[in-house]
């Protein structure tokens, strides 16, 4: 996995383009935007339209999404019967499972580490009115005011939240990396690709990195699926009906991710202040 990893990498560019290959795709998008820092005025505002109107056509894609959903559950449905959508949900607890431990065991461990105290109440402040917003609006952007409106009220430094919540609501993906390493495993179990401890924490360091680029869009997170599924060698026909069973279960799914995204950019950002002022004190 790792020989593959590094060959994808350094791949020639057109080849990477033509076979799919979205890691090399990534190493490049990464050189080019290190070099494009350094572009005129005019080409970065080129390039600024060029990536505006490649997100509108994903937009497009994804709204367009639910016509293409609906025939192939209806031929799942004809050929599987009720049966698989128990295989749906089975995926969906599994995904919303992830999340709540994230939520409720992994960030609250994470909070008293830095903190040394109860850290449940801060932690149910934040779910309960960022995350239980964040959940019906389905986008870390809508939330961003109901964030800093929070944090107003928490009594933290603006000077820190007015920049890590906007911030976090393009990079802290939390939920779209869940998103993306599960439904990764879930398609390498189902073709019996053994996969050992070593491997799947590297999904995962994979996953996080490529959620902090997820596209602000519902379902942007799953776009990014191909791309952990090219370390196991699974094409990307296989990848994408992948992709096509999160479009299904995404209802809930997006919520629950946006709750959890959205959520925990108010919770670290009130942990670090709190923390400054405990350190001052």
């Amino acid at each position: 996995m790792l020989q593959t990893l590094l060959l994808n990498v350094v791949d020639n560019p057109v080849n990477a383009l033509l076979r799919g290959n979205f890691i090399g795709i990534l190493a490049w998008a990464v050189g080019l935007g290190l070099a494009f820092r350094h572009a005129s005025p005019s080409s970065k505002l080129m390039l600024a339209d060029l990536s505006a109107g490649v997100t509108a056509i994903v937009k497009l894609v994804i709204r367009l999404a639910p016509l293409g959903i609906f025939g192939l559950v209806a031929a799942t449905l004809a050929e599987s019967g009720m049966a698989a959508l128990l295989d749906y949900l089975h995926l969906l607890l599994v995904l919303v499972g992830c999340m709540l431990f994230v939520a409720l065991v992994v960030n609250p461990a994470i909070v008293f580490f830095k903190l040394r105290r109860n850290p449940y109440p801060l932690v149910f402040t934040c779910l309960r009115e960022s995350g239980l917003t964040a959940f019906f609006t389905r986008s870390s952007a809508a939330n961003i005011p109901v964030n800093l409106q929070l944090c107003q009220r928490l009594g933290l430094h603006e000077e820190t939240y007015s920049v890590s919540i906007p911030l976090g609501a393009t990079i802290n993906m939390a939920g779209a990396a869940i998103t993306i390493s599960v439904l990764t495993l879930a398609a390498v179990h189902t073709l019996g690709i053994a996969v050992d401890l070593p491997t799947a924490l590297l999904l995962s360091l994979l996953a996080s990195v490529s959620a902090c680029g997820a596209s602000g869009v519902a379902g942007g997170s799953l776009l990014l699926i191909p791309l952990a599924c090219s370390l196991f060698g699974i094409p990307n026909d296989v990848a994408m009906q992948v992709v096509a069973v999160g479009f299904i279960i995404g209802i809930v799914q997006d919520s629950a991710e946006t709750a959890l995204n959205s959520s925990t950019d108010v919770l670290f950002t009130a942990t670090a202040c709190i923390s400054e002022a405990q350190r001052q004190a």
